[in-house]
């Protein structure tokens, strides 16, 4: 079973900086693009930011120069560093992944179960 786990999320003031981690596990071939989505209260899910597998990235407007995204491919694992963070940030934050499947080579799509991240005073 392929699968992602996110970590790293929690309460932080403004101005704070969090580190999400993603790792991807089971029957593993291949991670190609990887990527973190976020969800606020009352709002649909947004892409906040993708990293392709040879380290290209792509940002939302309103998070770049803020927040950046990262992988390790030797661990199946993506980053999102998120600094200066802001009360408009407060989100449940989801991982995605296109994942080659070891043994099949099916090309799947996942998500992690998300991982809340509130910016309060």
């Amino acid at each position: 079973q392929v699968q992602l786990v996110e970590s790293g999320g929690g309460l932080v003031q403004p101005g704070g900086s969090l580190k999400l981690s993603c790792v991807a596990s089971g029957r593993i071939s291949r991670v190609s693009d990887m990527g973190w989505y976020r969800q606020a209260p009352g709002k649909e899910r947004e892409l906040v930011a993708t990293i392709t597998s040879v380290g290209s990235t792509n940002y939302i407007d309103s998070v770049k120069g803020r927040f950046t995204i990262s992988r390790d491919n030797g661990k199946n694992t993506v980053y999102l560093q998120m600094n200066s963070l802001k009360a408009e940030d407060t989100a449940v934050y989801y991982c995605n992944a296109r994942i080659f499947e070891g043994g099949t080579l099916r090309n799947l799509e996942r998500w992690g179960q998300g991982t809340l991240v509130t910016v309060s005073s």
